[in-house]
């Protein structure tokens, strides 16, 4: 399998920096690696439901008290707007939709280390 080298997607959920220290530790380089993190079911392909579950990780870190909703006090910086876990994944749904090139409805190696679309 090829070596590709990305970072991952951090636009999912319009936190941008905020985000980065969390997401940095999920960071992988080569996109083998990403994959097989990612793929829960070790089928050698990305379902959305585990796009989400990698994903959501941030969210669900950040969502100190569980509500489902990431509020300002729950930001870095207490600044943004309150965003909840539904629209989250709904954001990471268009992301995963946009990455699926061949529109197979999972994505492998190569459509997770292109750029993000």
């Amino acid at each position: 399998m090829a070596d590709f080298r990305f970072s991952l997607p951090i636009r999912a959920l319009s936190l941008g920096a905020c985000l980065s220290p969390v997401l940095a530790m999920a960071q992988v380089t080569a996109a083998g690696e990403y994959l097989a993190r990612m793929d829960i079911d070790q089928d050698g392909r990305i379902a959305l439901s585990e796009y989400q579950a990698w994903m959501g990780y941030a969210f669900e870190r950040m969502d100190a008290n569980r509500d489902g909703l990431l509020t300002t006090d729950e930001l870095p910086g207490g600044r943004g707007r309150t965003v909840s876990l539904a629209e989250h994944r709904e954001s990471l749904a268009a992301m995963f939709r946009r990455q699926d090139a061949d529109r197979d409805g999972f994505l492998d190696a190569r459509e997770l280390a292109a750029p993000p679309r």
